[in-house]
This record gives C-alpha cells, sequence and structure tokens, in this order.
C-alpha cells in the first residue's frame, strides 16, 4: 500500500493520495484567500529539446508553457497540484526568478485538496465536473431571496483559466502600469468643468458667512461649526476664513445656504453680528488665472491636478482584478445555466492590507440575479450583493460595530470611532466587479452604499446606468463619485461568450 511522502511546509500544506488522481496538495489548517502557498522553482527546457524528447516522456504531463516558447517543470510542490474544473488555487510565472508562484483563490478549509486548472485541452478525463447548483430540500424555508443566502465568497473557486501567459501577470508586482497597458478603460465621472477665468463666467452659489470683528473668536467659532453640524463637504473647495487687511477683521464661512435655511444660535459667550448669506465660487479654481478670479469672491482651493485624477495600477493590483472578473465571469457562466440571468456582482478581499483592516473585509462575497427563480422585480445582481453585505455586517462581531438600537436612536457616543462620517455606509472603500454594467437603479445603489469603484465586463447601451444611458456618479449633485470601469475585450483570456442577454435587459 502506497503511503503519502512526508512534507516540510509552514504555509499549510501536506502531500496526499487523492482518489482516481494520485498524490495531491492538502491543507492543514485553515488557509486564507490570496495566502501564497508555494513558490516552486522551475526547471527549464528548450524549445527544441523538449520538442525532440521532453513530450516523449512523463515529463510531458507535468509541464508548464513558459512566456518564451520553453517549458517549464515545477519542483517542490508545484507538479503535484491536481487539475480542478472549479479551482481554489491559481498560479502565476515569474520569468525574473524563474519561478512559479501559487496563491489561494479564496479561504481554505483542513484537510481540503488544493488544486488549480490545467487548461480546456486535457489529456484525460476529470475527476470532478465542478460544483453544481444543490436543488432545494423539499422542507427547506423560502429565505426571500432565490437562495441568495447560500451564496457566499467562501464557495467560490476561480472556475475559468483565463490567459496564464498574459504579460500583465509576470514580473514586478509593484511595476506600475501605463494607462494604455491596463485591460479596462476607466470612465470618466466627473462633469467637465470649465475653467471659468472671467468674473462672469464664474458659477457661484449663496452661503452663510458671519464676521468675526476679533480673530481670536475664530478658534472657537471653527469648533462650534462641527458640533452645530454645520461642517460639509460640500465646501471643501473653499477655505473657510476670508481675511481683510484693511479692516483687520475676518469673514467666516459657516455653510451653503443650500443645506440649511436657519443658522443655530452661535454661543453665549461670543458676541458677533448676525449672520448673512453671500455668493461663493461653486467649485474648486483649475487654472491660476481662475484662482486669482474666483478668490476675488471668496478664497477658493486650487486643485489643478487633484482634478480628475487617476490612480495609479501595479502589475499586482491587475492580477487581483483579472482575478476577480474570471470569478465573476465564470459565476455568470454557471447562474445562466440553472436559468437565472447571467448578472452577477462580486466584492474581492481587498487588495491591500490596510483596506482589508478598514472595512473589514476578510471574505469575498458574491451575490447573482435572482428576478427569474424568486419572482421578484428587485432581485437584481446588485441589490442582492448590498443586502449580503449588510447581513455579513449586522452578524459582525458586537464589540466592533454599533448596535441597531444605537444606530436607530442616535445614541451612539459623540467620541466613538463608529459616529465618524461615512462609517455605516456598506461598501465605502470596496471594489465591486460585474458582469454587466448596472442599471440606473443599482448605479444609485451603488452610489448610496459608497462603493469605492466597480468594473464590469460588458456594457448595457440601452439600460446601463454606469456610462450608457446615464453615468450615475456623474450626475450634478449628486454627494458622491465612484470610479468606472469597462474591462477590455479578451483582455487576459477573460470571454464575454455564454453571457450574452437582450440589450434591453437591466442589470
Amino acid at each position: 500500500m502506497k503511503r503519502a511522502p512526508e512534507h516540510l511546509n509552514n504555509t499549510g500544506c501536506r502531500i496526499g493520495l487523492s482518489e482516481g488522481k494520485g498524490r495531491g496538495v492538502y491543507a492543514t489548517r485553515v488557509i486564507p484567500a490570496r495566502t501564497v502557498i508555494e513558490i516552486s522553482p522551475a526547471l527549464l527546457f528548450g524549445k527544441d529539446e523538449y520538442a525532440q524528447h521532453g513530450r516523449y516522456t512523463v515529463l510531458d504531463h507535468y509541464t508548464f508553457n513558459w512566456p518564451d516558447g520553453r517549458m517549464a517543470l515545477a519542483l517542490g510542490l508545484g507538479s503535484l497540484f491536481n487539475h480542478s474544473e472549479s479551482p481554489n488555487v491559481s498560479f502565476s510565472l515569474d520569468t525574473e526568478t524563474e519561478s512559479i508562484r501559487y496563491t489561494t483563490s479564496r479561504e481554505i478549509r483542513p484537510d481540503e485538496e488544493l488544486c488549480i486548472f490545467y487548461g480546456h485541452n486535457l489529456w484525460f478525463d476529470p475527476v470532478d465536473t465542478g460544483p453544481s447548483r444543490s436543488p432545494a430540500k423539499e422542507d427547506e424555508p423560502d429565505d426571500g431571496w432565490g437562495g441568495l443566502t447560500n451564496v457566499q465568497g467562501d464557495e467560490e473557486g476561480v472556475a475559468a483559466a483565463g490567459d496564464q501567459n498574459w504579460p500583465l501577470l509576470h514580473g514586478d508586482p509593484g511595476e506600475i502600469i501605463s494607462e494604455e497597458q491596463l485591460p479596462f478603460s476607466r470612465v470618466k465621472t466627473t462633469p467637465e468643468e470649465p475653467e471659468e477665468e472671467e468674473l462672469s463666467a464664474v458659477r457661484t452659489v449663496d452661503a452663510w458667512v458671519v464676521d468675526i470683528p476679533d480673530r481670536k473668536q475664530i478658534g472657537p467659532m471653527l469648533k462650534w461649526i462641527r458640533q452645530s453640524g454645520l461642517e460639509d463637504p460640500s465646501t471643501s473647495h473653499l477655505k473657510r476664513v476670508r481675511k481683510n487687511q484693511a479692516t483687520n477683521t475676518s469673514t467666516l464661512l459657516l455653510s451653503l445656504a443650500s443645506l440649511t435655511t436657519v443658522i443655530p444660535p452661535f454661543p453665549e459667550n461670543i458676541s458677533l453680528p448676525e449672520p448673512y448669506t453671500t455668493q461663493v465660487p461653486k467649485t474648486a479654481a483649475l487654472t491660476v488665472t481662475s484662482l486669482k478670479v474666483k478668490t476675488s469672491l471668496w478664497p477658493t482651493v486650487y486643485a489643478p491636478k487633484r482634478k480628475g485624477e487617476m490612480e495609479d495600477w501595479s502589475k499586482g493590483r491587475v492580477k487581483w482584478a483579472w482575478e476577480a472578473m474570471k470569478v465573476v465571469a465564470a459565476k455568470a457562466r454557471g447562474v445562466k445555466q440553472n436559468g437565472e440571468l447571467p448578472f452577477v456582482a462580486y466584492i474581492p478581499v481587498p487588495y491591500d492590507a490596510e483596506t482589508r483592516e478598514a472595512t473589514q473585509m476578510h471574505r469575498a462575497m458574491t451575490a447573482y440575479d435572482t428576478r427569474v427563480s424568486a419572482c421578484h422585480p428587485l432581485r437584481h445582481a446588485v441589490m442582492n450583493l448590498v443586502r449580503a453585505v449588510a447581513d455579513l455586517r449586522a452578524s459582525s462581531d458586537p464589540e466592533t460595530l454599533p448596535t441597531t438600537d444605537q444606530v436607530a436612536n442616535g445614541t451612539i457616543a459623540s467620541n466613538s470611532p463608529d459616529r465618524q462620517n461615512g462609517s455605516h455606509y456598506l461598501l465605502t472603500s470596496l471594489t465591486v466587479f460585474l458582469s454587466h454594467e448596472p442599471c440606473i437603479m443599482c448605479g444609485m445603489a451603488l452610489l448610496h452604499s459608497r462603493v469605492k469603484e466597480i468594473f464590469y465586463l460588458i456594457p448595457m447601451e440601452k439600460t446601463g446606468g454606469c456610462g450608457s444611458v446615464a453615468c450615475v456618479p456623474k450626475l450634478e449633485g449628486v454627494n458622491h463619485r465612484y470610479a468606472i470601469s469597462r474591462w477590455k475585450i479578451g483582455e487576459g483570456g477573460i470571454s464575454r461568450t455564454g453571457l450574452e442577454v437582450d440589450d434591453s435587459e437591466d442589470a
């Protein structure tokens, strides 16, 4: 009887015997998603050498295609990962170190086999055919969301291989990718702002202000503004104080008139004249000339570079997005086979540790459209995802989140970090990947949830609310803007095949 050899590994892997497959790699403990579990040195064979000799040996079952045409044999555990139609491990080729890196694509349970995807042209019949949707038990109560509560991130695998030879997967993960090389195109979500370099062209709004005769009163008044709830992001393009050098006095900006019709009483120990309204610039200054013109009305922030500035993307982050989009495409094909519309929304575990900690999002979340099975017109993928995140937040550690009663009754202590602006928005700082461009309703739900950015694979020209018939975060007057990107056709081997829907459907 064969025994599996012992293997020294500090990432929680062991060698075991897999029924119908031979030797395989198994987890000895829980392994979090996106954990590097193995870096295997690669033994490289020349293209001609392999064609003449290697392909006729048992090595042909274990080698990888190297980007330059050579063939690579993974040493260590690399050659022992078995194939699965729904893999839980992805791999990337590092041409600089001539090694292959293996990373978990979701959380791995103890004693679970770790598998990769070999590709579609297999030389054997796969033992597993991928997970299928289990029929509902007769005595299982309907959760009202078309089975959404059973769709959780820890059940997701990357079911499509994509293009493992894609150049952006290899090399230094920290290398910044140029805008032209990115696998997606970014939709501009900031309105086109005129330069407003003449006084007659400056757009203005009314604002409440008060004259400050003694500059020592400015500090206490700034504190009062924060405590009275007048501080608002809509005034971030304006400076709070205007100085009058001739009279040695100042004027303090209190609030935009559109936000309040009445200014609360000032502190009793501060004697000031009555507040009044004046016109102030509506937007920041984009040019030096515009700054001079706008400051003649009210001191204005000069922001030439921040306006519409794009965030840099590294190779490592591009790979993270690629893996997320693979999950979306694979899941969408699966739900379509089960009779649902192929609309999927997915939140991966955030790429950087800081965001993971800030959002407490340590697991991926997936939802799909259940309008067909639930016979409910509002069960869009995005709406289901927001609801799933709300359920996750509600079930979190009560020591880290306020209770429902605290939120409803407003009894959270004012000095509590949970009281900070935006702390109760469900998708703050998170990225959502979508199979299709969301409709206007879902686009607004994403806005109200304060999502950071979205990526979608297929535009919906007749119904899309994120760049097609409308662009929700670009609408004038909205109090939040999120980034929108469209995945380029075929990039990274991610195909739209099988995801086609009637162009009048709203996703």
